[in-house]
């Protein structure tokens, strides 16, 4: 039996509660994973990819070209938003959501094998190019899907806030993650970590790959597509549809999302190349203060989402954004000290202020979207700002680092990305603890 064999009609209290838990572990490890793929590649790339695939660039500039390639992943995120969202308000949540898994992880395994400047020269950046671009694509239809996955299982319109930030923790487990796998090969190959030791991590997805499917082959497709595809209310071209209907909430997702982004890549990505380079700081001592910061984070972003739900949305976000566009200046005020114990304040506290934002995100931008698009127009506004603040971030702090020298220029990008995010949520509706299963076109 196919999950929309099942009726579409209500389940008993106990298996509906069932099924939502097991949304919600499927949602979470599958996105956990994901980001686990994509941030070990952001991770690597201050550290390593410079000297790998560009060792004839000054090192700084270096740094900026692997960037550079780091950028096309992101790119590509719209790209799979489209796609995927096309299939997951056509087909359903599941089934996209595991050819996504399946995208992102094979892609992530392939990084690992990649042959490096001294072997096939230019090539290995080439091809190391093509390999982002697809795992970008599969990380670009995740998101959406995980959290309707999540959203669609609440049986009560009181709690989504809580609900949909579990699937966000995929983002500080996956860094958690992938910065101990770094930090555990880091110390097991030692000298030979720039031969061998960082292609591990990479090649250890195909292990998750497996875990996932195994947990995502186990649940049902979400009551809100199933009640679609009954009613024979499915969209020929959601994609098409939703920029047609609801172009604001598109746009509107995006520049919410750039006070997220932008810092979020800053504190995670950037940080290794301003850390190693500029503060002379130890690769693994870095990789110990985002460990510790990811951890902290588990519970801060569900208490977040929790809090949204009964302080509002909005409110939630706006105080993060507020915060986050302050915080940047005192971050790099601790850097520069180049004190280790102000350092490791500086990383773990700047998660804080980011978990405000990101733990009612998912709701905030998905309540907006009409349910027979929502999969289409939720991924799109999400990864939007994948193109106009996630990528470019760490590019942007690296040419104002190179530039000017100076970490407060930065600060100032991260001020200017919160300004912006503010304008935008304000503009935008608020959702918390409404009904949101009516068909209707929202601005």
């Amino acid at each position: 039996m196919t999950t929309l064999d099942i009726t579409a009609g209500p389940l008993p209290e106990a298996e509906h509660q069932k099924q939502l838990r097991r949304a919600l572990i499927a949602s979470t490890a599958g996105t956990t994973i994901e980001w686990y793929d994509f941030l070990l590649y952001s991770t690597v790339t201050g550290l390593v990819f410079g000297k790998l695939f560009f060792p004839k660039s000054d090192p700084l500039v270096g740094v900026l070209e692997a960037f550079a390639i780091y950028t096309v992943g992101f790119i590509a995120r719209p790209i799979g938003a489209a796609i995927f969202g096309h299939f997951g308000d056509r087909i359903g949540r599941k089934a996209t959501l595991i050819a996504t898994l399946l995208l992102t992880g094979l892609a992530t395994a392939a990084v690992g094998i990649v042959p490096t400047y001294e072997s096939i020269g230019i090539w290995g950046a080439v091809i190391l190019t093509i390999i982002r671009f697809i795992q970008g694509v599969g990380v670009g239809g995740e998101w959406g899907g995980s959290v309707l996955l999540s959203m669609e299982w609440a049986r009560t319109n009181q709690h989504r806030g809580f609900i949909t930030s579990w699937p966000q923790l995929g983002g500080p487990a996956g860094l958690l993650l992938a910065n101990i796998a770094v930090l555990v090969f880091s110390r097991i190959s030692g000298d030979q970590f720039l031969v061998w030791g960082w292609r591990i991590p990479f090649l250890l997805s195909l292990v998750m790959i497996a875990i996932g499917l195994y947990i995502r082959l186990g649940i049902m497709e979400t009551p809100a597509f199933r009640r679609i595809v009954a009613e024979n209310r499915v969209e020929r071209v959601p994609v098409i549809e939703v920029i047609k209907r609801q172009p604001r909430s598109i746009i509107l997702s995006g520049l919410a999302r750039m006070v997220e982004q932008a810092p979020a890549y800053i504190y995670l990505a950037f940080v290794f190349a301003y850390g190693t380079q500029v503060l002379h700081q130890d690769r693994d001592f870095l990789l110990t203060c985002l460990i510790i910061a990811g951890t902290v984070e588990l519970f801060t972003l569900p208490l977040a989402g929790h809090l949204s739900d009964r302080i509002g949305r909005k409110r939630m976000y706006l105080m993060g954004a507020v915060l986050t566009g302050l915080f940047g200046f005192a971050y790099f005020a601790m850097l520069n000290t180049a004190v280790p114990a102000l350092i490791f304040i500086a990383i773990v506290l700047s998660f804080v202020p980011h978990a405000m934002t990101y733990g009612p995100q998912a709701a905030l931008i998905a309540e907006c979207f009409t349910p027979r698009l929502r999969y289409s127009g939720s991924s799109i506004g999400y990864q939007l700002s994948s193109v106009i603040s996630g990528g470019p971030a760490p590019l942007i702090a690296t040419a104002l680092l190179a530039a000017t020298g100076s970490g407060y220029v930065i600060a100032l990008y991260i001020l200017f990305c919160a300004i912006v995010s503010i304008a935008a949520v304000a503009l935008m509706p608020d959702y918390t603890n409404k009904d949101i299963s009516e068909e209707h076109d929202r601005p």
